[in-house]
């Protein structure tokens, strides 16, 4: 039985471009990774909105999952509320990363980040309700549903359940402590 998958968060470069731009602009997945419309997004336009974010008033903080070398995605914390102590977790993977828990250890790591070097009481996602895989990483790495919000998305022609998953650092500890 292979070890657990080595999983490195870091900052992009321009060497993780291709991959980044193939998850931003896969239609297939578009759904679980924005609320927007739909619609070919190209090269140009794609690095015209990463300037944009790194130079943006958002404090979001994003980094490249890293596994053997190669960029297979991101992970970010975003919506950062600086009085609750509390962001939203975001991550995206290539298809070839998904499924071998890259994306549990990614989550893993982000949420160390959050709460050990960001200080934040508490980091929130959201889940399309179909994406059980997504669902199930997420309560691996502690989230617990909080609750769902019904016929919140419109997902490849029907209406989509979103569900709401939080953890807390009281509850981060205690698992990290057992």
């Amino acid at each position: 039985m292979p070890g657990p998958i080595d999983v490195t968060l870091r900052p992009r470069t321009e060497a993780d471009l291709d991959a980044l731009y193939a998850i931003a602009a896969d239609l297939s997945t578009w759904d679980e990774r924005t609320p927007s419309m739909p619609a070919p997004l190209t090269r140009a336009a794609y690095e015209a909105r990463l300037q944009q974010l790194d130079g943006g008033p958002d404090k979001g903080v994003s980094f490249v999952v890293e596994v053997d070398g190669e960029a297979v995605g991101s992970v970010s914390l975003f919506s950062f509320d600086d009085l609750a102590r509390h962001a939203e977790v975001g991550i995206a993977l290539l298809p070839e990363a998904r499924g071998r828990g890259i994306g549990t250890a990614a989550i893993e790591r982000i949420v160390e980040f959050a709460f050990v070097r960001c200080n934040l009481r508490r980091v929130h996602l959201q889940a399309i309700a179909s994406n059980l895989a997504a669902i199930r990483a997420y309560e691996k790495a502690g989230f617990i549903v909080e609750g769902r919000q019904r016929e919140h998305a419109w997902v490849r022609g029907r209406y989509e359940d979103i569900v709401v998953m939080g953890l807390l650092r009281s509850e981060w500890r205690a698992r990290s402590a057992g």
